[in-house]
């Protein structure tokens, strides 16, 4: 195979206010890994090693839940529109075994029973709210009956003889016993929704929690109260809990920001962990993993991990990641392979991609966007800038994360990038529908260009700065940037690079020869950056003709995309000597492509489905001396490593032997 997919930084689980998330780990011992949902997407996560985790991307709607069969070699899925999918965890294809309609609305959780062979789906529906069935086929195994309202936790005794609980919105529990699973009774206890009822790996007990503040433990086998669970309560609303291996202890998780651990036997409480104040830290979601440690789930979709063998209230350590579409990115410029992306819901991360073990994604702090981050570019001072649909622009320390440094500008950015003196160029769109490219340093604006045409997208390099047309233009501007005069001079201007789309995004090589444009219906271009015409050769700076007033038309060889290009990076080179090699490119597609800079200009290597969902970025991550990349080789062993995110909200590492 012609690429390697070398990591996988997945996105933390979707969140929602005044839902219960449900979270799963994998029942082989000593597994570190756990399971749970966000957007189309189920995350395996592994939490010793983020970037080797793994992703099932086989739901065409936004997915609720999944769950681990006991027996390791399945998983089972669900989503809004009542699907479950079942699919094969041992196997890197995870082949779907089984797909069944089973609720006409959404599936709120899943429980395997300990045979790994029936499964109880349960939700909303229109004529029933759960539904249990053979893992095989797809039968019915029974029938859960007795609620009026959406279900919003079901759990199955782990062991003969099988009973099964489901709690809903209506403050009931209902007991069944099977299979063929059938209803017993009710059970009435407490006042408000109950959000989650889970048995204990024993099948001695199980335990419900609920709205109400309350949590009450019972028989597992014939479904009566034993206690109500009193000792220093929460004050909030209870969201999730979850059993120990060893069935003596269970954690509950609040949305008064508490973890707490409970003895079963005593029903007294053990620790309680503390979150910081602020409905980002309200707990909607844990389980148990190994026999020690408990991740807890913030509403701002931190994963909290504490360990109940160091016996005090103190988080061991916080896995934080996106949880909305990545749409913007840049790599750091020092060299040492540190990736910032941002998101649409305005938050900023960073990752180290030296190694699928170095750890998962830090979250930037500090007072960031309030609205989607639609450009990001490195400093040449180590700071990271970006700009935001708040119509602001702002810079990231790389140390202390946002500064206070802020600049309002005139309208919404669509675009940013930066030159080798420091200055920013920023092109957004005011309400009226004119566009400006703006100069700044020092968040101070020194230049502003009034373009009589549609700006979209901007790069820089050196001090070329290249601007991409919109549908009235569709043409690559070049320009020269005065740093002593604080002005932008024209140099010369495409000619039409198509008929139907503008150009979304555009990049300058790292010595100014290449210009590379992309448009909105999936063609890329490549342009000499002297003459801004199509390159139909690579020649030496020496031999580079004059800029032409006229420039000749240009190819559209590059056209296996097929949706909006996003995003372009050219492949750098461990030597100022060295010719450039490559271009890689991404799209709304999901697809990556990387591209031989040379004639004639028909060798490529495709990464499919790089993207779930649609690509926002790509980047080259650094290369050494001797890599054949950066000394311009492409016999066919050579590789490089390329960086992409995507709408997934996940950041993977990709080893591509160059064509």
């Amino acid at each position: 195979m012609s690429y390697t997919r070398q990591a996988l930084y997945p996105c933390n689980p979707g969140t929602e206010r005044g839902r219960s998330t449900k979270l799963a780990a994998a029942n082989v011992k000593g597994s570190d890994k756990i399971i749970y949902a966000n957007g189309r997407s189920v995350i395996v996560l592994d939490l010793k090693h983020p970037g080797l985790s793994t992703l099932f991307t086989g739901h065409a709607k936004e997915t609720t839940v999944a769950r681990f069969s006991p027996s390791g070699f399945y998983c089972a899925s669900a989503d809004v529109s009542g699907l479950v999918k079942i699919w094969d965890t041992v196997k890197e294809d995870q082949s779907v075994v089984g797909e069944y309609r089973v609720l006409t609305g959404r599936i709120n959780d899943l429980a395997w029973d300990a045979d790994s062979e029936r499964i109880i789906a349960a939700g909303d529906g229109r004529e029933k709210f759960a539904h249990a069935f053979l893992r095989n086929t797809g039968a019915s195994t029974g029938e859960i009956t007795g609620h009026s309202k959406v279900i919003n936790a079901v759990s199955i005794r782990p062991k003969r003889p099988y009973r099964a609980v489901t709690a809903d919105d209506g403050a009931l529990i209902n007991f069944h016993q099977g299979p063929p699973f059938k209803y017993v009774k009710m059970i009435r206890e407490h006042t408000k929704f109950v959000q989650d009822v889970k048995y204990a790996p024993n099948g001695n007990y199980f335990v419900s929690v609920g709205s109400d503040f309350k949590i009450f433990l019972y028989n597992g086998e014939n479904g009566d109260k034993i206690a109500d669970v009193m000792d220093n309560p929460h004050k909030g609303s209870i969201m999730a809990c979850s059993w120990s291996s060893t069935s003596d202890r269970f954690a509950t998780s609040s949305m008064d920001n508490t973890v707490k651990l409970w003895d079963a036997n005593t029903q007294k409480n053990v620790t309680t962990w503390s979150f910081d104040k602020g409905v980002p830290n309200q707990q909607v979601g844990n389980v148990w993993v190994n026999t020690h440690e408990i991740v807890s789930l913030s509403m701002s979709g931190e994963l909290g991990v504490v360990d109940v063998r160091e016996g005090n209230s103190k988080v061991t350590r916080v896995i934080q990641a996106p949880q909305k579409s990545v749409t913007a990115g840049t790599l750091e410029q020092s060299g040492s392979g540190t990736f910032f992306v941002g998101t649409a819901d305005g938050r900023a991360f960073r990752y180290d991609t030296a190694s699928a073990e170095a750890g998962s994604s830090v979250k930037i702090q500090g007072e960031g966007h309030t609205n989607l981050i639609s450009g990001m570019t490195a400093g040449v001072c180590g700071q990271v800038y970006s700009t935001g649909f708040d119509d602001k622009l702002r810079e990231v320390d790389l140390a202390a994360g946002f500064t206070q440094a802020m600049l309002a500008l005139g309208g919404q950015p669509t675009s940013l990038a930066s030159t080798t003196d420091g200055t920013l160029f920023v092109v957004h769109a005011k309400k009226t529908g004119k566009t400006t490219v703006e100069a700044v340093r020092h968040n101070q604006t020194l230049y502003t260009l009034q373009p009589t045409y549609k700006a979209v997208s901007v790069a820089a390099s050196g001090t070329v700065v290249v601007v991409g047309g919109g549908e009235d233009d569709n043409k690559v501007h070049v320009y020269a940037w005065d740093a002593r005069a604080s002005t932008l001079v024209e140099k010369t201007t495409s000619e039409r690079v198509g008929a139907r789309g503008q150009i979304t995004t555009v990049a300058v090589s790292a010595d100014g020869g290449y210009i590379a444009a992309g448009d909105s219906v999936g063609k890329i271009v490549l342009l000499d950056g002297t003459t801004a015409e199509v390159c139909p050769l690579r020649l030496p700076p020496s031999s580079l003709p004059p800029p032409l007033s006229h420039p000749q038309k240009r190819t559209d060889k590059w056209t296996h995309h097929t949706a909006r290009i996003t995003s372009l990076a050219f492949s750098p080179s461990a030597r100022a000597t060295a010719p450039l090699t490559h271009l890689a490119s991404t799209s709304l597609d999901t697809h990556v492509y990387v591209y031989a800079l040379e004639p004639p200009f028909s060798r490529y290597v495709h990464v499919p489905g790089a993207a779930p969902m649609g690509g926002a970025v790509v980047s080259w991550l650094p290369v050494g001396e001797g890599d054949a990349s950066a000394s311009g080789k492409a016999d066919g062993n050579a590789k490089g490593r390329v960086v992409s995110g995507g709408a997934d909200g996940c950041v993977r590492v990709w080893e591509v032997v160059l064509p």
